[in-house]
């Protein structure tokens, strides 16, 4: 079935529902938003959208197949009294967020039929837009490389870094992206959401005991 009129929404899986999805009438077609801490897969043709400051997205789907998604992540800040190097060991409070979105994107696409050999990956973000955190979207950007080469998933394009957000929308049907550089300095309201994104998951490394930590 096709869904390209704004009459008809695709399906969606229940893990995904909690996603704002809408029809996006400048590009005709329909769409899902994502927030820190999110990601969305689709097989149905849909556009996928963020914006992202120092966090980072990967784009990744099965170029065969047509399905893909985007997550939309940011690493709690190291604890300056540790001992591993940043993105050094999984288990860490440091990378346990970065890995967790990777890995439920990487499973997700999977689940639906996709194979290893056929993705294909793009990587956005990571920008020094936190002026008191100056170094956390460089510490995104290579914990994102260090996974992404540990898989053995080579990155086909990349925009990353700079001290600039960036808004990017991906077409997992078809692999295209557009990217829009948000260089203005009256970007307060995405500092704003990262900020209290890095606070909330540092406050619940804080209070977890080791379990499973969930992001939505």
């Amino acid at each position: 079935m096709h869904y390209h009129g704004p009459s008809v929404q695709p399906p969606v899986d229940k893990e995904f529902s909690h996603v704002n999805r809408y029809w996006d009438a400048s590009l005709k077609v329909w769409s899902a938003k994502i927030l820190p801490g999110e990601l969305y897969v689709s097989d149905h043709g849909e556009m996928i959208g963020t914006v992202l400051g120092s966090c980072i997205s990967a784009c990744i789907r099965d170029v065969n197949l047509g399905i893909g998604g985007m997550n939309h992540f940011m690493l709690p800040e190291q604890n300056e009294h540790s001992t591993h190097q940043w993105g050094s060991d999984a288990n860490t409070a440091a990378t346990r967020y970065g890995v967790w979105a990777m890995e439920y994107l990487l499973n997700a696409l999977y689940k639906k039929g996709a194979r290893k050999n056929n993705m294909e990956v793009k990587l956005f973000g990571g920008g020094q837009v936190l002026a008191s955190m100056t170094d956390i979207g460089q510490r995104n950007i290579l914990f994102a490389y260090d996974y992404l080469h540990k898989e053995g998933l080579a990155i086909k394009a990349a925009d990353v870094g700079d001290v600039f957000s960036r808004k990017v929308l991906y077409f997992p049907d078809t692999g295209s992206v557009k990217v829009r550089r948000i260089t203005s300095t009256r970007n307060d309201t995405i500092i704003e959401r990262e900020k209290g994104y890095l606070k909330d998951i540092q406050s619940k490394n804080t209070q977890s005991s080791g379990g499973d930590v969930e992001l939505f």
